[in-house]
């Protein structure tokens, strides 16, 4: 699939000289997997911070990435997504914080949780606060969301078949603003404790 969002670092941009890419998506798959057992191992009245985002990332990337959690300081493009400049990443991730918390403090219904949900993992993308890593992190925070919420962490796309498609084309929908596609997908993984 040739949809510009699966990006591998070369072997220099690894700490530990990887060159198969086999091999670096196992070491970030155990890096992701140890941020997820962090962030299932939270209290569930902790408030998202800037801390906690760096600490969820540098724990999912540190043991590959000198750029594991640093703030994105480069432009990047990402299909057809062209992330805010550098400079504006920090204020956009306390905008974030700051409406995220408020959500979470606020949603009282099934809306009001898939609303929150789906504000969680786009708004995270969209910002793409790293240089890498984004999608990946902003599904554990979405799951972290999830979890203050009452609701099973969810899986939006499976890595067989035409789901991770799917997943994608639902965000460049709501890139353009329709988020219908992406709150379907979310909902459709939404399942109470």
């Amino acid at each position: 699939m040739n949809d510009n969002t699966s990006w591998t670092p070369s072997a220099d941009d690894n700490k530990l000289g990887l060159t198969n890419k086999n091999l670096i998506n196992e070491y970030e798959a155990k890096g992701i997997a140890a941020a997820e057992l962090f962030v299932f191992g939270l209290d569930s009245e902790t408030p998202f911070s800037t801390t906690l985002l760096l600490e969820i990332h540098h724990m999912a990337f540190s043991e590959l990435y000198d750029w594991a959690g640093k703030w994105r300081t480069t432009q990047v493009v990402v299909g057809q997504l062209t992330p805010p400049q550098p400079i504006q990443v920090l204020q956009l991730v306390y905008q974030f914080i700051d409406h995220l918390n408020f959500k979470i403090g606020n949603s009282t219904h099934l809306q009001e949780h898939l609303e929150t949900l789906t504000f969680a993992h786009y708004e995270f993308v969209r910002i793409h606060p790293f240089n890498n890593g984004n999608g990946r992190t902003g599904r554990i925070v979405m799951n972290l969301v999830a979890l203050k919420l009452g609701y099973q962490p969810l899986e939006l796309y499976h890595r067989e078949g035409d789901s991770r498609k799917i997943y994608i084309d639902a965000m460049k929908w709501a890139y353009k603003g329709n988020f219908e596609p992406l709150m379907t997908l979310i909902r459709e993984e939404m399942s109470p404790f």
